[in-house]
């Protein structure tokens, strides 16, 4: 009986597994290099704001047609011909700053930014996640900081 057990614990330990293997994709998903590019002082509204400008480094990495304008899909509010993926920035405690519902290629990755009001305390780490709304696939960045 003593052998048993640790091979009944062995077979529940594989079976609980099976599952998460199932739903593994069948493509892993590449890690976005997120990047900042530069950090810009701007007024808009009475106020003055301090914007962060990013680029994806890897962003060919992605597959083709993440961008492509998506009209079956929900509408991004009232923009009925938003792409198939969203962007949004995410401060490094998983909270939304800001996000993108409408870029038209890939290249518009690397124009990509979030504004704080200057005279508040910007996160010092921020990520992107990208949304693929068909397919439901999510791409991470890396922590990518706020200062130069």
């Amino acid at each position: 009986m003593k052998r048993v057990w640790p091979r009944l614990a062995a077979l529940l330990a594989a079976c609980l597994a099976l599952p998460a293997l199932a739903q593994a994709p069948a493509t892993p998903t590449p890690a976005l290099e997120l990047v900042l590019t530069s950090v810009e002082h701007y007024q808009a509204n009475g106020r003055d704001w301090t914007r962060f400008h990013y680029d994806v480094a890897n962003k060919q990495a992605l597959p083709p047609g993440l961008s492509a304008s998506a009209p079956t899909l929900p509408p991004c509010g009232l923009n009925t011909r938003a792409s198939r993926s969203w962007v949004d920035f995410y401060d490094m405690h998983g909270k939304r700053l800001y996000g993108f519902c409408a870029l038209a290629q890939a290249a518009d990755l690397a124009t990509i930014w979030f504004s704080v009001p200057e005279d508040q305390v910007p996160p010092s780490w921020v990520y992107i996640e990208i949304v693929d709304r068909q397919t439901g696939t999510r791409y991470k960045s890396n922590l990518a900081e706020t200062a130069l």
